[in-house]
């Protein structure tokens, strides 16, 4: 499966959380996209994040990532609070295409519930990853 984390889990919107779906209610967990995500996009050039304290919601938009190709609504994997938001990708966006399952990862969220959330074997079957 290439570089997903099997430890991870993914939404079909392409965000990842950095825990297994049984796993990530009532934890601080960090969110990204994903490197499928980031390769179709292009070189990242900007990123509109949830501040710190906004409560997004599983499913549902909750800011954009811009490329040289093209601009992509952000969708939270989990409902929950925003407890910190990577502010250094604001200085390195190539991070995000770089190392998006690491340095590159966007926001940390208190989940209060989980989403729609597949493990790293049915996101690379659905998204034609080895």
């Amino acid at each position: 499966m290439s570089n997903l984390p099997e430890n991870f889990s993914y939404s079909e919107d392409h965000e990842w959380i950095a825990a297994p779906a049984a796993e990530v209610v009532g934890k601080t967990l960090r969110v990204g996209i994903t490197s499928v995500a980031a390769d179709r996009l292009g070189e990242v050039v900007f990123a509109e994040l949830p501040a710190v304290g906004d409560t997004v919601t599983a499913g549902e938009t909750c800011g954009e990532v811009e490329s040289t190709k093209s601009v992509s609504d952000l969708y939270s994997p989990v409902t929950g609070t925003v407890t910190a938001v990577n502010e250094g990708i604001h200085d390195a966006y190539e991070l995000v295409n770089n190392d998006p399952f690491g340095e590159g990862w966007l926001f940390e969220v208190e989940v209060s519930e989980a989403g729609e959330l597949i493990d790293a074997a049915a996101y690379a079957a659905a998204n034609g990853v080895e």
